[in-house]
């Protein structure tokens, strides 16, 4: 058989799954439909998951599971803008980790917004300019972002309706094709700062480094200059047409950042949920161990507990905390009511699906 053979029969394929898909799109559209004229939320990561967890257990000679995810991931951000066209606001500029978190989970039909500042994409989703927020929320190097906590604490209105675990992976790009022929290397500081052992290894730390604001930016300037490099993220090099050179070139390949979704709806249970809350304790002696007490006895497992400070000149702290279960379970119904009857003050910030594992 020919390759002109094969690609007929691909054609052929791919006719068949275009009908198909215009056939499961006339069902979202219905679904819609439905949604909007009862108030159901169009975002719904539990129902994304359950189908994902599905088509894995197929058989499949062919495409892995890691495929699968990735082919239906966009099926799903085009089945939403169907449902109800989607504007993402998220920390910019256009071209970083948080743009590619957010593509990730909203595809490319999606409307986004960049914007500047974490806070600033809360007031767009407070001020209804915004459907969905995508903020980081912690690293596993860096640790907890202080003003998404903050935020979370001052915009009551806003909700956390899903959680992104997405590794971060530096490339090194360059319109030049030989590494010899590069002269410059634009970086955002923190990027260039965690790839020295690429760098050694290619001779390249003698280089010039010109620092930039952002390695969006980076891949901007060497889209202009044939002769210079950049270090950035995949997204920035794809935005920006400019070749990766190599793909993952970090010193610790084990770098991963958490983000947020963000909106205004209530998620319902699943069973796999986890909640995010805000707890000021009580003003006595053990009033955080006595908390934490009331989580044990209620048998419900925290996954994190972080502290902040509320700014006030008395030196309070608040504690967000991460645990296993939604609002609505009965154990943890109990537990925060219980918390609040013995003063503690809890703010709830979202019942969400468990990504961790």
């Amino acid at each position: 058989m020919s390759i002109d053979d094969l690609r007929v029969g691909i054609d052929k394929i791919d006719n068949e799954i275009l009908n198909l898909l215009n056939q499961r799109m006339e069902f979202v559209k219905k679904i819609g439909e439905l949604k909007v004229g009862s108030n159901v939320p169009i975002y719904r990561p539990e129902r994304e998951r359950a189908i994902l967890e599905r088509l894995k257990s197929l058989p499949s000679n062919t495409l892995s599971s890691e495929a699968i995810e990735a082919i239906y991931l966009e099926i799903f951000a085009v089945s939403r803008n169907l449902e109800l066209p989607q504007k993402v606001a998220f920390l910019g500029p256009i071209g970083t980790y948080t743009h590619q978190a957010a593509e990730s989970r909203f595809g490319a039909m999606s409307s986004y917004m960049a914007i500047s500042s974490i806070e600033g994409v809360f007031r767009e989703l407070n001020n209804g300019e915004a459907k969905y927020g995508v903020v980081p929320i912690e690293n596993n190097t860096e640790g907890a972002v202080g003003i998404t906590l903050d935020c979370l604490r001052k915009y009551e209105n806003v909700k956390i309706v899903a959680e992104i675990y997405m590794d971060i992976h530096h490339s090194f790009v360059s319109l030049s094709e030989n590494l010899s022929d590069i002269k410059k290397i634009y970086s955002h500081p923190q990027g260039y700062n965690q790839c020295h052992k690429f760098l050694d290894d290619h001779d390249l730390n003698s280089i010039e480094f010109i620092p930039t604001k952002s390695t969006a930016q980076a891949a901007y300037l060497a889209s202009q200059d044939p002769s210079s490099a950049a270090i950035c993220s995949k997204i920035a090099a794809h935005i920006n047409k400019v070749p990766i050179m190599f793909e993952k070139i970090e010193d610790n390949m084990a770098n991963r950042t958490r983000f947020f979704v963000l909106s205004d709806f209530k998620n319902i249970r699943s069973n796999c949920d986890k909640t995010s809350i805000l707890a000021l304790t009580a003003h006595r002696p053990g009033g955080l161990v006595e908390l934490l007490n009331m989580f044990k006895e209620g048998g419900i497992n925290l996954t994190k507990l972080e502290s902040r400070p509320i700014k006030q000149k008395d030196f309070k702290t608040v504690f967000y905390i991460d645990f296993e279960g939604h609002i609505d379970d009965e154990n943890v119904d109990t537990v925060l009511k219980n918390a609040t009857q013995n003063g503690h003050e809890i703010t709830w910030l979202g019942s969400y699906l468990n990504q961790e594992g």
